[in-house]
């Protein structure tokens, strides 16, 4: 499956998007999606917080186990998972953009280690693409909120 890139631009400050994106007690928050979290580690922001998310997809929940890879202050953050015999690696980056909004960028990609998931891959991609736009939706919504 090729990469799934989406961006937004927001009208909100640099650091109200980082932390929204990189803080996943507000990522919960801001997309309506996700139903819990849970903290697998006792870190909870940058790189090495494990956690455990479920959200609701396609009427079903679904749980999925996601560790923190990279982070820089209001430039990236990198979220993987290894769920279905696909890596998912997710790397979120801010910038500043025009007009004084900032460019959110999400570049998902998903590397099957197995079989079944090199056949089902390519079949879900619509669905995954769907499901990252309402999250990336969702964000621009909460970060330009009063």
């Amino acid at each position: 499956m090729k990469p799934i890139t989406i961006t937004r631009s927001i009208a909100a400050p640099i650091n109200v998007v980082f932390l929204t994106i990189s803080d996943i007690r507000n990522f919960a928050t801001a997309v309506p999606h996700i139903k819990a979290v849970e903290f697998l580690s006792e870190q909870q922001m940058g790189v090495g917080t494990r956690f455990r998310e479920t959200r609701v997809m396609k009427g079903r929940e679904q749980t999925t186990d996601l560790e923190v890879a990279e982070y820089v202050e209001n430039e990236r953050v990198r979220i993987v998972s290894d769920s279905g015999g696909t890596v998912w690696d997710t790397l979120f980056t801010v910038a500043d953009g025009a007009d004084g909004c900032v460019e959110m960028t999400m570049v998902m990609e998903a590397k099957p280690h197995t079989l079944l998931a090199r056949l089902v891959n390519p079949l879900i991609r619509g669905m995954v693409v769907d499901a990252v736009e309402d999250d990336m939706d969702a964000v621009k919504v909460f970060c330009e909120s009063p």
